[in-house]
């Protein structure tokens, strides 16, 4: 009883802010049912039962957050920061990164939006191949960062500068997908387990101070996803072109064997 008690410890608080995130969204949806949507009563009740689902989803979740995910990660980013070849920790980054990204719940909804949108051009997978391994690779600097005491800026500042490049001759499909998928991979699986344990890793070495170290890295996990899926914006432009050039190519030789 005691374990069961420490684990939903505070849960009445989170059930308090989950609601009252919830509740403007749902009133505004009962407005808008009465003013502009005018859907079946059936259809209302899904969407209140949609409602439910995810209040109780939220609480769960930020309470198992509270309870386990945030000190798990923090005492591991201790443990594995104080070992003599605390090294392993960058392709422990990368795969932690990579699984975290691939099982987050906004990322799935993007993949889905975008392979719904784009009629199949962009596959989900593909997407969701591509994000896990660009926050895999950004989250494995990130431990190196705190490991040797690189600069933040040194990752951030050209990290930007190249990502506007990119965007200038990347597919322009890909753009906006790429700056939402920042945003989308920093979810709270990321903010808080892999947060948690740069915390615990700069508070385990000596020299670094776990306030200035340890944060920054949502920041930077964020470019990396854009990065990731301008890269892949910029080979679509480059087959697309070649397709063009092989279609103006066919044309000019079917105009000739016409003469």
């Amino acid at each position: 009883m005691n374990v069961f008690a420490e684990l939903f410890a505070g849960i009445g608080h989170i059930m308090g802010e989950v609601f009252m995130a919830l509740f403007p969204l749902a009133v505004l949806t009962v407005l808008a049912q009465r003013f502009l949507l005018k859907k079946p009563l059936s259809r209302l009740k899904e969407v209140f039962a949609g409602f439910l689902l995810t209040y109780v989803g939220l609480v769960l979740f930020l309470q198992g957050v509270n309870a386990g995910f945030m000190p798990v990660g923090q005492m591991m980013g201790e443990k594995l920061g104080s070992l003599s070849y605390n090294w392993i920790l960058i392709p422990i980054g990368f795969v932690l990164g990579f699984v975290i990204t691939f099982a987050e719940p906004a990322v799935r909804v993007l993949n889905h939006q975008v392979e719904r949108v784009s009629g199949g051009a962009i596959p989900q997978m593909l997407m969701l191949y591509t994000l896990s391994i660009g926050v895999g690779v950004s989250v494995a600097l990130a431990m190196g960062r705190v490991l040797y005491g690189w600069p933040l800026f040194a990752f951030l500042l050209p990290g930007f500068i190249l990502i506007f490049i990119m965007a200038r001759w990347a597919k322009k499909a890909f753009v906006g997908i790429a700056f939402d998928s920042g945003g989308v991979a920093t979810g709270p699986m990321t903010a808080t387990f892999v947060l948690a344990m740069t915390i615990g890793l700069a508070s385990a070495i000596e020299g670094r101070d776990p306030l200035t170290e340890g944060f920054g890295m949502v920041a930077f996990v964020a470019t990396a996803p854009i990065l990731s899926v301008l890269v892949v914006g910029l080979l679509y432009r480059r087959k697309e072109q070649e397709h063009e050039r092989k279609l103006a190519r066919e044309a000019v030789a079917d105009r000739d064997s016409g003469q």
